[in-house]
């Protein structure tokens, strides 16, 4: 199982194997045959993914809908980073982190292309965490790759990959320079096991900032509510509609037990899935959790 430093909570991002809050109407996604290629190009890095087809990005397989057109982002930024990522080819079934079939197959409309690794590690803060950093290391920016343990204690990449690693001695955190310098991405892997191991919702929660407003949502913020359960879903792409301006945006999660990163469809709208709307009222509704307004956050 997941270990987890300092409070006996085995359920930092945990219990995410709760039952789930509604079923989502199972959807097709499209057949390579039917896919409409909008961007050809690859000009971001996926470092665990050195080859992909192009017509499995996410922007290319996922169309915005009817009147809607995705909002624009600088190139490079984690924005288009995110929007831009390989999903799995076909409509596979989301597997755990031993192979097994995760119980719920309703609640995924597309499955991202990246491991999930052989360890109950790669939960639902994890996923979002993975993705922030895989971001910041495929554009060589070290020194942004930092998470808060739960004791708050900062564990950074850039100090990893100088040698220090952190010791632990029952609630104390000290960093130590224990090992050669290493900047690969094989350093950068174990790196993130320490992450996955004593980080989580609770943690993760208190490091981002608060969006105030649901308008002024942006790719890459997260949904999170922090505790014991816990979950986070991390908006992956956006869509406005060209009269009304209303917003549309993807979300992608992972969950207990670690397993596959998938695209959620939308339970409340089957006719939007996968997207969902900003114009909800106190709650957004996801296949596997229910969010509060004041849930959305930023790196």
């Amino acid at each position: 199982m997941k270990t987890i430093y300092l409070i006996p909570l085995l359920l930092l991002c945990a219990f995410c194997n709760a039952e789930p809050s509604t079923q989502a109407k199972i959807n097709d996604i499209p057949t390579p045959e039917e896919v409409i290629v909008l961007d050809k190009s690859k000009h971001n890095i996926y470092t665990w993914k050195v080859d992909y087809e192009i017509e499995n990005k996410l922007q290319n397989r996922i169309l915005a809908p009817k009147g809607f057109e995705r909002t624009e982002d600088e190139k490079n930024s984690f924005a288009d980073w995110l929007r831009n990522i390989p999903l799995k080819a076909g409509n596979p079934k989301v597997k755990l982190y031993n192979g097994n079939l995760k119980g719920n197959q309703t609640a995924q409309y597309a499955v991202l292309d990246i491991d999930v690794g052989t360890k109950d590690l790669q939960q639902c803060a994890d996923a979002v965490m993975r993705l922030r950093a895989e971001y910041l290391f495929a554009n060589k920016k070290y020194s942004e790759i930092a998470f808060n343990f739960t004791s708050g204690d900062k564990c950074s990449f850039k100090n990893w990959a100088e040698g220090v690693r952190p010791v632990f001695n029952g609630n104390n955190v000290s960093f130590v320079k224990k090992a050669k310098k290493d900047y690969s991405y094989t350093s950068f892997k174990k790196y993130l096991q320490i992450i996955f191991s004593y980080c989580g919702t609770y943690s993760l929660e208190q490091e981002l900032n608060s969006v105030r407003h649901l308008k002024d949502i942006q790719i890459g913020d997260v949904f999170i509510m922090g505790g014991f359960p816990g979950h986070a879903v991390i908006v992956m792409d956006i869509a406005e509609n060209v009269e009304t301006k209303e917003k549309v945006f993807l979300l992608a999660q992972s969950y207990m037990p670690a397993q596959d990163v998938h695209i959620l469809k939308n339970p409340t709208n089957t006719s939007l899935s996968p997207w969902f709307s900003i114009n909800f009222e106190n709650e957004l509704i996801t296949p596997e959790w229910t969010f509060k307004k004041t849930s959305l956050k930023r790196f």
